[in-house]
């Protein structure tokens, strides 16, 4: 009906393009316009001026030979003042992009290894927008946005990448571990060393007490029983210790029965066998 009264309308976020006799006339901007088509005027198409994005995936091999899926986010848009550009010189604007994207991704990311193109994601996609930019603008479009959303190697090597991670850590965590089970004995060993250090100062305060203990008992039995030598007195307090001894053996022991000598000359034995350890371990010590 529009044609009919020779009106058009555009609408917001289009131009369209004005032919007369096949030859173009003029961009129409949104809006109701007269298109007297009995004087050769006719509208060509419409071109839109919203943004647009295109994503591109491009399979393309690193520097250390790895093949991987490069996907590209392309955002682009037409000028308004270029649309006459824009709608005559490309007939498929996405398949063009397409091919410059292609271009500039597998001259850029065959320089670089794997582990590099994940980290320089950015000067990829800046250089497939500065690339884009140079060649769309002659044909009346503006590259707004480029992104590099994605890089996707093969499912092998993702796996192969996942477990050399995983060995990595797992290498540290098992330092770690031997760390910290060398601090342990050392500490263990440090405190086996301490309570043994103690233990024997124990050990030499007690016998260092017994001395004392026997001496005093010598002195004051000679003291208060006349006739009596330190020999006598010394033996019946080894006797004494002997049996103390042996009554803390068998109290302590699992076993119910402590085999001794019994007989009359048992306790003579039993004294002099001890005096004479003695002796002997003073003569070694002294020695």
């Amino acid at each position: 009906m529009g044609n009919l009264f020779c009106c058009v309308q555009v609408d917001q976020s289009t131009v369209a393009i004005k032919e007369r006799f096949g030859k173009f006339d003029e961009v129409l901007e949104p809006g109701c316009h007269c298109l007297p088509w009995i004087f050769g005027s006719q509208l060509a198409g419409h071109l839109s001026l919203r943004l647009q994005q295109l994503d591109v995936r491009c399979e393309t091999k690193t520097k250390d030979n790895v093949f991987v899926n490069v996907v590209a986010s392309i955002q682009y848009r037409a000028l308004a003042d270029k649309a006459s550009d824009a709608f005559y010189k490309l007939s498929n604007t996405r398949i063009q992009i397409q091919a410059y994207v292609f271009d500039v991704i597998r001259a850029s990311v065959p320089k670089l290894d794997l582990d590099d193109a994940f980290e320089q994601k950015n000067e990829i996609a800046k250089a497939v927008e500065d690339e884009l930019e140079k060649a769309m603008s002659a044909y009346g479009y503006e590259i707004v946005q480029t992104l590099i959303v994605d890089i996707e190697p093969d499912e092998h090597v993702k796996r192969a990448m996942n477990e050399i991670n995983a060995a990595a850590r797992l290498r540290v965590a098992a330092k770690e571990k031997a760390e910290a089970e060398k601090i342990l004995q050392i500490k263990r060993a440090e405190g086996e060393a301490e309570a043994k250090y103690l233990a024997g100062l124990g050990i030499a305060r007690q016998r260092q007490a017994i001395v004392d203990g026997l001496r005093d008992s010598v002195l004051g039995f000679s003291e208060n029983v006349p006739g009596t030598t330190a020999k006598d007195i010394m033996d019946m307090v080894l006797v004494t210790q002997y049996f103390d001894t042996m009554k803390e053996i068998g109290a302590a022991s699992k076993s119910s029965a402590v085999f001794i000598p019994h007989g009359p000359g048992a306790i003579r034995d039993v004294a002099s066998q001890i005096r004479d350890g003695l002796l002997q371990a003073s003569a070694h010590t002294s020695g």
